[in-house]
């Protein structure tokens, strides 16, 4: 009897299956092939012309990423800004990818009063729309906590470097709910046989997520960093409200936005500098694609 492993590859591997990855993936390539013919191109063709007018008169120019990289304030000066953008997205993944993995393992492994309403509430934790959270929580920050006339927590007057950590900590907490839902699931799943074995031999809850849990959750790790990473780098919102226009800590994305200049019209800086805005994220998932759809199928299918 054909297994369903067997039978679900044997589907995708046939040529109408290849036909449609085929279109998809042309589809889905063009707008980004797009974008960079415009962003080679010179000002005055980006405004007049479509991008596929290259191809009858090919002429490129790098002035519009030297002018984004390195050019004057008012007209890029990307490079402060993807510093900026790496020193918010790293951190934070790797606090959300290291907290959710231990919430995860003591949610699907532990035994304490409540576990399950917990979990619970950190799945429902994903139907508040993040727009509902951002004034309260900025507030926070700002004007600290007061029970009584008694400052609990004083305002965050933070400077310099430090400022990141407001973007740190908003990131971190918008980005559990999913993330320990996701770990959870896949922890979840292991063998319980693994477990049980390593507690009759005398390991504890540390020993058992280090040399058991951990080496064999590493898929879902990496697809979770992944989503962590994108979505942190491409974060307009989050970043403006917490880190603000300023050249110190403000992420390449606000930058972004206000290259477009007042009225729209600069076409040329903003394709480069869309560009130079993917290059890090196709870098990350291509060098993780393994590891990525590993994550996503570990535990979906069985045979």
């Amino acid at each position: 009897m054909t297994s369903p492993v067997a039978r679900v590859r044997r589907r995708l591997s046939g040529r109408t299956a290849s036909a449609a990855a085929i279109v998809i993936a042309v589809v889905w390539t063009v707008p980004t092939a797009g974008l960079l013919v415009s962003s080679l191109r010179p000002e005055e063709q980006i405004k007049t012309t479509g991008w596929w007018s290259f191809f009858t008169d090919p002429t490129m120019t790098l002035r519009n990423y030297d002018e984004v990289l390195f050019g004057r304030p008012s007209s890029g000066q990307l490079a402060s800004y993807f510093v900026n953008s790496f020193v918010i997205a790293v951190p934070t993944m790797v606090f959300v990818v290291t907290l959710a993995a231990l919430a995860a393992y003591a949610l699907a492994w532990t035994r304490f009063p409540g576990r399950d309403w917990l979990f619970v509430g950190i799945f429902a934790l994903q139907i508040v729309p993040l727009q509902m959270s951002l004034v309260p929580l900025l507030r926070l920050f700002s004007e600290g906590v007061a029970i009584g006339g008694v400052e609990v927590m004083p305002p965050w007057d933070l400077q310099g470097a430090f400022q990141f950590t407001t973007v740190w900590l908003a990131h971190t907490v918008f980005g559990l709910p999913l993330g320990i839902f996701l770990m959870h699931n896949f922890v979840a799943q292991l063998p319980h046989s693994l477990v049980e074995a390593a507690r009759a031999d005398g390991a504890g809850h540390g020993v058992i997520f280090r040399r058991v849990v951990l080496p064999l959750i590493v898929p879902a790790l990496v697809s979770l960093a992944i989503f962590q990473f994108l979505w942190v780098w491409n974060d307009l919102l989050v970043a403006l409200i917490f880190a603000g226009g300023n050249v110190e800590v403000a992420p390449l994305t606000v930058r972004l936005a206000e290259m477009a200049g007042t009225r729209g019209d600069e076409w040329q800086r903003l394709t480069a500098g869309a560009f130079v805005s993917m290059i890090v994220p196709l870098i990350v998932f291509f060098s993780l694609q393994r590891y990525f759809v590993r994550g996503l199928l570990a535990g979906s299918m069985k045979g």
